[in-house]
């Protein structure tokens, strides 16, 4: 079964200027439903962007998008809200409540199954905090169960959406850069967590890494991105070093450009001030 169906798909991030180029061109991809995914990519690729046109969260500007043999842009305000709860879009920064206790926010990755009544029961008293201590404890967080958000540091709260993941029961699961604020250790373990979670409910795992290398070790699947346009989407063993070199070449090649425009500039601000 196919869970997505992009053809020639072009899309513009919702911060972007008027005049702004597309972050996204006409992309074409297929998602079977199970499979597991990696997205790799320089910073501004359009990784992110991805990710929030297969959340449903972003229309795109030009192309076919079809999710479950369905264009959710096409469907009511309200069937597309229901369609949007068999999917879970966890963020790089997740926006969880800072003086919200840690068992109630991650508890809310229940609120697409729940009735209002039932999740502002919740909000008063944790309905199942078993299940958010035995998801936390996947994750080496069962000690801040208790704990309030704003009490955590940033690699304890990006695996506290991770954990909020964990109860949900989407049929797909995107996951923007849940790295990034990790360690080496901590990295493969929710790694690992993700993809056996996804494994045991037969659920689809799509992931934007920063990190290639556990990207390559662990996804049978990679989708490489550059300014918004897909170089390579090959099964892992496909994928060579060359490719990833010539991948990221052009982002290196202007995170440079950029430095030695800031450097140049700085320069002139500093002779500027000799006069």
């Amino acid at each position: 079964m196919t869970d997505y169906h992009l053809k020639n798909i072009s899309a513009r991030h919702h911060a972007a200027a008027a005049d702004a180029p597309d972050a996204l061109h006409e992309i074409n991809l297929s998602v079977e439903s199970g499979e597991q995914v990696a997205i790799i990519g320089s910073s501004g690729a359009g990784k992110t962007t991805l990710l929030h046109v297969l959340a449903c969260a972003l229309q795109p500007q030009l192309g076919t998008f079809t999710l479950f043999n369905n264009d959710p842009w096409q469907l009511t305000h309200s069937q597309r809200h229901t369609l949007r709860g068999q999917l879970f879009l966890a963020p790089q920064v997740p926006p969880l409540p800072p003086r919200q206790r840690v068992v109630t926010t991650v508890l809310a990755g229940r609120l697409p199954q729940w009735s209002l009544w039932q999740a502002f029961l919740s909000l008063l008293k944790p309905s199942d905090p078993a299940a958010a201590f035995e998801a936390l404890a996947r994750l080496g967080l069962q000690d801040k169960l208790y704990e309030r958000v704003d009490r955590l540091s940033g690699g304890e709260r990006q695996r506290c959406g991770i954990a909020r993941l964990l109860l949900s029961n989407a049929r797909i699961l995107l996951v923007d850069e849940p790295l990034s604020a990790l360690d080496p250790t901590l990295s493969l373990q929710t790694l690992t967590v993700l993809r056996q979670h996804a494994s045991s409910r037969d659920a689809t795992l799509i992931c934007s890494l920063h990190h290639v290398e556990f990207a390559r070790a662990h996804f049978p699947r990679i989708i490489g991105l550059r300014q918004g346009r897909i170089v390579f989407d090959l099964a892992c063993a496909e994928v060579t070093d060359e490719m990833v070199h010539d991948l990221y070449k052009n982002g290196q090649e202007n995170v440079a450009a950029a430095m030695e425009k800031a450097a140049s500039t700085n320069q002139v601000s500093l002779d500027s001030r000799c006069f």
